[in-house]
């Protein structure tokens, strides 16, 4: 299949504002039940049990009622959504930030499930499984040579805690098949990416949503950058799509002062709950930023908001998506889930920063797009604020409501488009599959070589930047790499190095160019 170079930014930001629609929404209780005080919930029954009863022709009575559901939400908001059983498992599970499996990061290469990584600390890692592993069998079930869907292999890996699996593994590398026994455990799902040193006194910290665990490894990312001579503090927010409210609150309360507003919300009866800061900061004095793109959403904005709104801190980059609504999620007796807007957020100048959502969700999707042709991505001047509500900060600085966060500092997507229609190519799935099949074909190219010595291994060679060209090509995608060569070449590093040590290797040689890390260290 052959791809136009020229849509990969639409597609990409399409795809990342779905993502928004469907993983940002913000943590409130849960409740079973929902009361309607009028009749039409008995009209809805009874077309239903008409339909079951008289109707000419067999009908599936669950998709009815799915469809239904959809309509009726797509009624009210974008962020309104109906989460079938089949997703709300999965769904809750990256939201709790763990699941119990056997601690495998796979690729369905050619016909058989490739490891590219066993989870640090982990079942697989404990029993000997490693990268380049193909697993044959999960106890008697055959998985190569099958085309399973990835759901299916899911589920033959995961099961309950401290429950054991046989699998038949054969291992290139020593041209062998092996049974190995592995006893599932708990399998954390990392929300904070990496947390290092940019410079001596620079620290780093990429999250890329909110879920149940995010302040925690949050907290204890922040305490070991600290130890290590963190003075100043840049935390990265872009394509963060949002998630629990708590969690975004209470890295806003490591920065504020004893009693500063942090956010509040309001309901369809002028209710306010209000959220402040408490003595407990332990950053309340340190240099800070926050990164945020035109995909930072949701929790994302009501960190930013909260630093910018108290003079905390400085927002560097774009315009953040525009999510002002807050959900709450109802859950039905089948599994499924509905989340509901029941109140809107505020950031503490009283700003609200929903984008417009009158003209459908299709138009509400499609907004991301337009910044694209507006040139708003591009320049500063182009972001539509004279006729937006206007707010004042303690020290007076003017800051802007309806429709996301406007940053202090603009940094633009690169203007020239080869090099932008190539980082968002490297950004897709294409580069992870080149570089495993690289590792598969001579992983001891880079057997026992430290960090140190694999960057110099990478920065000497054009090895691998001609065979990802000629990867791309035999792949249909026709876009010429030679503009871009060093980009290219660092975007290949740090996917070897994410493959071969860990994801914060991966963002220490990613960001070493980084448009916004450049801008916050000048």
């Amino acid at each position: 299949m052959k791809i136009n170079p020229k849509y990969f930014p639409i597609l990409l930001s399409g795809a990342l504002a779905f993502g928004i629609l469907m993983g940002g929404w913000l943590n409130f209780p849960s409740q079973n039940q929902i009361f309607v005080k009028n009749n039409s919930k008995n009209k809805l029954n009874k077309l239903l049990d008409f339909i079951d009863n008289e109707y000419v022709d067999k009908v599936n009575a669950d998709t009815i009622t799915n469809r239904a559901i959809k309509t009726i939400l797509a009624q009210l908001d974008p962020h309104s959504v109906y989460i079938p059983p089949s997703e709300q498992a999965q769904v809750a599970e990256s939201m709790r930030g763990e699941f119990v499996g056997i601690g495998v990061n796979f690729y369905m290469y050619k016909d058989s499930l490739a490891i590219i990584k066993t989870v640090e600390n982990g079942p697989s890692e404990k029993a000997g499984i490693k990268s380049g592993d193909r697993i044959l069998y999960a106890d008697k079930t055959k998985l190569y040579g099958r085309k399973l869907p990835t759901d299916s292999l899911f589920s033959k890996l995961k099961g309950k805690e401290g429950s054991e699996i046989w699998v038949t593994i054969y291992r290139k590398t020593e041209d062998k098949k092996l049974n190995i026994k592995i006893k599932r455990g708990v399998i954390p799902i990392k929300s904070v990416d990496a947390a290092l040193l940019l410079n001596p006194t620079t620290g780093y910290i990429k999250i890329n949503r909110f879920a149940e665990s995010t302040y925690k490894e949050f907290y204890q990312g922040l305490t070991k950058l600290k130890e290590q001579g963190a003075k100043s503090l840049v935390i990265d927010l872009r394509d963060n799509g949002g998630g629990y409210l708590e969690q975004a609150v209470a890295i806003a309360d490591e920065f504020l002062t004893d009693k500063q507003l942090i956010v509040f919300t309001k309901d369809k009866n002028g209710t306010l709950e209000k959220t402040y800061a408490t003595k407990e900061g332990s950053f309340e004095n340190g240099r800070l930023f926050v990164l945020i793109n035109e995909n930072s959403a949701s929790a994302s904005e009501i960190l930013a908001g909260a630093i910018q709104d108290n003079d905390r801190g400085t927002i560097v980059g774009r315009r953040s998506f525009g999510k002002g609504l807050v959900q709450r999620e109802m859950d039905f007796n089948d599994g499924s889930a509905v989340r509901l807007t029941i109140a809107r957020y505020y950031t503490p100048t009283g700003r609200s920063i929903q984008k417009p959502y009158t003209k459908g969700n299709e138009d509400y999707l499609k907004e991301a797009e337009l910044r694209f042709k507006s040139g708003e991505l591009y320049y500063k001047d182009s972001i539509k604020t004279p006729n937006t509500p206007k707010f004042k900060t303690p020290k007076g600085k003017i800051v802007y409501g309806g429709g996301g966060i406007v940053p202090d500092v603009f940094v633009p997507l690169e203007l020239e488009p080869s090099k932008e229609h190539t980082v968002y190519l490297l950004q897709t799935g294409v580069l992870g599959q080149f570089v495993f099949e690289q590792l598969d074909q001579n992983r001891n190219a880079f057997k026992g070589l430290a960090f140190e010595q694999f960057k110099v291994k990478m920065q000497g060679t054009d090895l691998y930047f001609n065979a990802f060209q000629k990867y791309l090509f035999r792949n249909g995608i026709n876009m010429n790499l030679d503009t871009n060569k060093a980009l290219v070449k660092r975007y290949l590093a740090a996917e070897f190095a994410r493959q071969l040590f860990n994801e914060s290797k991966f963002y220490e040689i990613l960001l070493k160019e980084d448009a916004m890390i450049e801008k916050v260290l000048k």
